[in-house]
């Protein structure tokens, strides 16, 4: 047997081909995740399958493997880089006497790990509630029927009705104090906006080099780090751009395939700021194989978030691994469209100020030019 380590949980990871063209990117992104949350991955489980198990999404034969391979490994953490409906997990854990979570719940561990701020910490306690509602039976079937004893006797309601309405009012409380800080947000952001200056939002697949790109622009000295997630509070710097004066640019969570749609709700004062910048700089991992399928989904949640309609800026990141050269391209209407750079070496940065100061220029002349169409029309009345 294994010797177990002192910290850090033993995970079985399965991973089962559905006719994934990507599937060894996923199961390496899964390993990584699991790492995140600070697991030691001992085994993993693989195979093919048409389509998932009502029951068990891998089907009794792939159970019976998965329950070997925990005993072999002496595993306490089965994780699933699937999405299981609650009666799955709860299926999963009774056949193989182990805690079973899925990608989703991975994700909002590592969230919870991160979270530094208030408002980060109460966005991950939300999502974390909302996806816990549906999983309340998960090993509590003994509390299903009336309390009773001495010392327990209550209102007429079984152990499971009463801890769904109080997590039911936990949600509504935590909600309510989200909302109040998406107003206070609000009237910065319009603060801001009267102020003239470009709002410049970093997005990205999670670990392509937003923080560290962030960090050597704006000398701020944002936690950077080679792993998923390793950024979730929203920080904004002011930064001097030579021929345009200063610019406010914000660092934002990353984002993943599948990223759980609670989180995206429960994150959606944060993202807001997105959706309202004047400008996007799309960070890629130019050194990774699977880059095209990370921008795809990080437009997709743009989309989500109701951020697609702001102009983007493509910054090539990690050059320094590819050995492409620092360059700009631009689109068929001569706008800047890409820039090639280094955030680690800081090849390119210069090309990435002066594309910064082409749109703060030209958010200041539009400015101007509405500024002159208010004072022609309040001059006609």
């Amino acid at each position: 047997m294994l010797e177990r380590p002192a910290a850090g949980e033993r995970a079985v990871i399965v991973q089962l081909d559905f006719g994934q063209k990507d599937l060894e990117d996923q199961l390496e992104e899964v390993r990584l995740l699991a790492e995140s949350a600070g697991a030691t991955i001992c085994s993993e489980v693989g195979g093919r399958r048409h389509s998932p198990d009502p029951a068990t999404f891998a089907g009794k034969g792939k159970v019976h493997e998965i329950g070997t391979a925990i005993a072999a490994a002496d595993a306490d953490l089965v994780i699933f880089n699937h999405e299981l409906s609650p009666a799955q997990e709860r299926n999963l854990e009774r056949a193989l006497q182990c805690r079973v979570i899925d990608r989703t719940s991975l994700i909002l561990d590592i969230f919870a790990l991160r979270a530094q701020s208030a408002e980060g910490k109460l966005q991950v306690e939300l999502a974390q509630l909302e996806h816990l509602s549906t999983r309340l039976v998960r090993g509590w079937t003994h509390l299903e029927r009336q309390r009773g004893g001495i010392g327990l006797r209550g209102p007429g309601e079984t152990q499971l009705e009463t801890d769904r309405r109080l997590l039911g009012n936990r949600v509504k409380t935590l909600k309510e104090r989200l909302s109040r800080l998406s107003r206070q947000r609000g009237v910065q952001r319009r603060a801001r906006a009267r102020g003239d200056v470009l709002n410049v939002s970093l997005v990205g697949y999670t670990n392509a080099g937003k923080s560290t790109l962030f960090n050597t622009l704006t000398h701020a000295g944002v936690y950077a780090a080679d792993q998923l997630f390793a950024t979730l509070d929203t920080t904004s710097r002011k930064l001097w751009v030579e021929g345009a004066g200063n610019i406010v640019i914000s660092d934002t969570v990353g984002f993943i395939r599948d990223l759980p749609h609670s989180l995206v709700a429960a994150f959606h004062a944060t993202l807001e700021a997105t959706a309202q910048a004047d400008l996007l700089l799309h960070v890629v991992d130019s050194a990774n194989h699977a880059r095209d399928e990370q921008m795809a989904e990080v437009n997709k949640v743009l989309e989500e978030i109701g951020a697609h309609a702001v102009p983007q800026v493509v910054v090539w990141n990690k050059i320094d691994l590819t050995d492409a050269a620092p360059g700009v391209e631009r689109d068929d209407y001569d706008r800047i469209a890409r820039v090639r750079v280094s955030a680690r070496s800081g090849e390119g940065l210069e090309l990435l100020r002066s594309a910064l100061a082409e749109y703060a220029l030209e958010k200041a002349e539009e400015r101007q030019q509405g500024r002159t169409a208010a004072a022609e029309n309040a001059g006609l009345h």
